[in-house]
């Protein structure tokens, strides 16, 4: 009987699908409420397009007709195309690589000699991802998000786990800044600061958040490990047919086959990762990578070409519904572009700031980037559009140039795990087959967390004079 009542409450949770429409609806309706403004535009001496921060003007209304909305989708995911690529070829590569059976013999053989070390394994794993992207984004690793699932339920965790060690180790590495040239270069720049200036605190910044989050994601894998019934994915994950009891893949030993199939995988991701931080790659040759990583592995498990094609294809069909959710995500700020109330919005933020005590106006300027990065979800777009008025807005009241790019960075970077915009959270909860409604059960109360820490860590920023 409990289970019936489990399973009506989830088909009637709405489909992300679903949730997506809502905002869109709602960015609608504000584009209706807000008025319109803009700020001018200017180039600044680096060549950068940046906002003059004393130009705001309210402008004529621009209202967004409703029966346009799918137009703009269509824009969303014109832009979105490349990413798109990336999640249907990485799809079709593990697809692949899953068929050779080199992934279930892989962590049947690790499940075994970390059974008693899950916690340690569960640490390491996340500092690779959070070192790995204080470069680069968490995009990068969303065809990767399967194996971790696989991992997670080989050890006796549940789906989420596997999922929030990429996205949890990569939040802390990307939204501290460390690193980071498509944010915090960018952001220093327009606030005509030193490169990679500041680096100390930031490196605090990560490794606070890095021990906070995985206390609690290890808290989380534990109780679960207890009682599997405590998921939110428990009856979802009982039904996935790489589960480690009902596969009997992986207890098949690793064979030579099998080593070359997963040395493939990782010689892939190596060459990603290399060539995005050294050759400055973009999404598009990451996307060419698994195609070639697809045809690589098929070659090794001994597939004739039909069964390469096939099985590409199976893998690609499987990621549609994460690539549809990526398109109509960037719907939300194309309406929003539409109705020209973005500038608005902003403007409005920066007039609230002033308004409160010192102590507090640091982490308000972290609360402000968090609200900014609801309607504009690019890093560099957002170092953009705020930084040029959060930078001299921080000389009027107090807070040093290197704090407004620390606020930026949190708040640029920790909301795209919330976010049902987000690409990054929405490609990996989509290749994961993970409900949006079932990652916020976990993720609300560790949301919370980081928004306190990162308000703490902000408000120290007065108290060490961070420049």
């Amino acid at each position: 009987m409990k289970e019936n009542v489990s399973e009506k409450k989830r088909k009637k949770m709405p489909h992300t699908l679903v949730i997506l429409m809502i905002i869109i609806l709602a960015a609608v309706v504000l584009s209706w409420i807000i008025p319109s403004g803009e700020y001018t535009r200017v180039e600044n001496s680096l060549g950068m397009e940046v906002i003059d921060p004393s130009s705001f003007k309210y402008i004529e209304k621009t209202f967004v007709n409703p029966l346009n909305i799918f137009t703009i989708a269509i824009d969303g995911f014109e832009k979105s195309a490349v990413l798109i690529c990336v999640i249907l070829f990485s799809g079709a590569a593990f697809n692949i690589i899953t068929r050779s059976g080199a992934l279930q013999s892989l962590i049947g053989l690790v499940s075994k000699k970390t059974r008693d070390k899950e916690y340690v394994f569960i640490s390491i794993l996340t500092l690779i991802f959070g070192l790995i992207c204080t470069t680069q984004g968490v995009n990068t690793f969303i065809g990767f998000a399967p194996i971790m699932v696989m991992f997670s339920l080989a050890l006796g965790y549940d789906s989420i786990v596997g999922a929030a060690i990429i996205l949890l180790g990569g939040a802390v590495g990307f939204s501290t800044g460390t690193l980071n040239v498509n944010t915090t270069i960018v952001a220093q720049e327009i606030a005509e600061l030193a490169p990679y200036s500041g680096l100390g605190y930031r490196v605090f910044s990560f490794v606070a958040f890095y021990i906070v989050t995985n206390i609690l994601l290890i808290s989380y894998a534990k109780k679960i490990k207890e009682n599997p019934e405590l998921s939110p994915m428990y009856e979802i994950d009982k039904n996935r047919d790489f589960a480690m009891d009902e596969n009997s893949d992986f207890e098949q030993d690793m064979d030579a086959r099998k080593w070359l199939v997963i040395v493939s995988l990782f010689a892939a991701l190596g060459i990603i990762v290399f060539g995005g931080i050294k050759l400055g790659w973009k999404m598009n040759n990451t996307a060419a990578v698994f195609v070639w990583l697809a045809l690589v592995a098929g070659i090794i498990a001994g597939f004739a070409p039909s069964e390469i094609a096939n099985y590409f294809v199976e893998g690609a069909r499987k990621m549609v519904g994460a690539a549809l959710i990526i398109g109509f995500a960037r719907t939300v700020s194309g309406i929003l572009d539409a109705g020209q109330i973005m500038d608005t919005s902003i403007y409005g933020l920066t007039n609230v700031i002033n308004v409160f005590p010192q102590i507090l106006k640091a982490p308000l300027m972290f609360i402000a980037n968090l609200v900014v990065n609801m309607f504009v979800t690019s890093g560099s777009g957002q170092a953009a559009a705020v930084m040029p008025i959060f930078a001299p807005l921080s000389d009027t009241i107090g807070i040093s140039r290197q704090t407004a790019v620390l606020a930026f960075n949190f708040g640029d970077g920790f909301c795209n795990y919330v976010l049902p915009t987000s690409t990054a959270l929405m490609g990996i909860l989509g290749a994961t087959d993970i409900p949006y409604d079932k990652w916020m059960i976990f993720m609300g109360k560790i949301f919370g967390v980081w928004i306190v820490l990162g308000s703490l860590i902000m408000m120290g920023t007065n108290l060490i004079n961070y420049v």
